[in-house]
This record gives C-alpha cells, structure tokens and sequence, in this order.
C-alpha cells in the first residue's frame, strides 16, 4: 500500500508536521528523505530495507557511494542528498559551539564529533582549538594514517596550537575497528601532549575515541 493510501495521521510527514520530528521513527525520517519508493515499494519498505542491510542510521550515513548505490531504489542522486543533510548537521553543530562555551555543552561536543568522523575508513587525529572561555576557535585534522594506527607528532600539535592562538584543546581520534576503548598507547599520547601543551600553558580538556557511533570521553573516565 502506498503511502498516500495510510490514514492522515499515519503518514510520515504529515505526522512529523503535527507532533515533531522526535515522535517518528528511524525509518519514518528516513522515509520523508528518500519521498517516494520503487514500483511494489512504498518509501517506508525502501527505508526498512536500508536500515534492517546498514544496520541503523549511523552506517548509512557512512556507507560507501558504491554500496549505497548497489541497493534498489538508490543512485547517485540520493547519496549526494543523504551527504548534503550530514554536511549540514555537521556545520550547525559547529555553528553552535562557535556561540557557547565547548566545556557547558559536552553532548554538543560529542554529537559535533560523531558527525565529523561519520565518513572516516582510516584513523584520523582531530584537534579542537579553543579559546580562553572554551570558545571554538577552529577544528583541524592534524594527522591520518592507516585503518589501524595514526602518528602523531607533539611537535606539529604545538605549532598548530600557536598558529590558532588557542588556549585549550579537546583532542578525538577514530578507531575503525568499530570499539571505543583506548588503547595503552592512546593513554600515553594523551599524558604527553598535556605536558608538552602544559609548557605553553594550554590545557588539554578531554580526548575522545570515536567509533561505530559512540564517543568515548577520557574525562568522563577519569583518563586525563
């Protein structure tokens, strides 16, 4: 049955007008993107399909073009559309720690990372550079490397950090392995450039591990 056949009140977009976007699920929004299905699919099965092969929101968005187009009803169009809606969402977010403090809004942080990371197959090393009152000043990727390792060198951290001016530093780094758990030599990279950072009075406020979705925060483990 097509959607234009559901009861008013049933119908995604007519749903999402009267309650919000909160009240629908994973597969209602991603049917309001996609608009309208394939022949014996309404845009609801389309988006079931989708979510039920990438296994949630998350890995669609990360989906490789190839992969997303080898599905029915998928093509270039749609991909560029789903990435547009990720780039977006990814500058609000940055919009937004740009007007407030980084430190009173560490949800906004850590969503702002998830979507930063949300295309990235390889390990990268992010920087966040922030001003005296936890403004954001810039967002860098300071380093990337192979799927399984990054290098990282103090040295170029420092020269980056002056260049911005900038008074503190969250760092994140992804893991594509899909697990957030630091590793031994995570924590020891972490120490060290809070000491080297410590010589020109920047403080380093967190780090976080990205992976499979989640953010992983030192601080909130008592890792910093």
């Amino acid at each position: 049955m097509a959607i234009s056949d559901w009861p008013i009140s049933e119908r995604p977009r007519e749903k999402l007008l009267q309650k919000g976007a909160s009240y629908l699920t994973d597969a209602e929004l991603l049917a309001i993107f996609l608009r309208t299905g394939i022949t014996g699919k309404s845009a609801i099965d389309l988006a079931r399909e989708l979510l039920q092969h990438f296994g949630g929101l998350t890995n669609i968005f990360t989906a490789s073009h190839t992969s997303f187009c080898q599905l029915p009803g998928m093509g270039s169009a749609k991909y560029a559309q789903l990435q547009a809606v990720l780039e977006m969402a990814r500058r609000a977010l940055g919009e937004e720690l740009k007007n407030g403090s980084a430190m009173n809004s560490p949800d906004l942080v850590r969503n702002y990372l998830r979507l930063s990371f949300a295309n990235k197959h390889h390990e990268v090393f992010v920087g966040i550079f922030l001003d005296a009152k936890h403004y954001l000043i810039a967002t860098e990727e300071l380093f990337s490397g192979t799927l399984t390792q990054t290098s990282v060198y103090p040295r170029e951290v420092i020269k980056r950090t002056l260049y911005h001016n900038a008074a503190a530093l969250i760092f994140a780094h992804n893991h594509p392995s899909g697990i957030a758990e630091p590793s031994q030599a995570d924590k020891i990279l972490t120490q060290d450039l809070k000491q080297v950072l410590a010589m020109i009075d920047v403080k380093v406020l967190d780090h976080f591990i990205i992976a499979d979705g989640t953010a992983l925060s030192f601080a909130e483990h008592g890792l910093m």
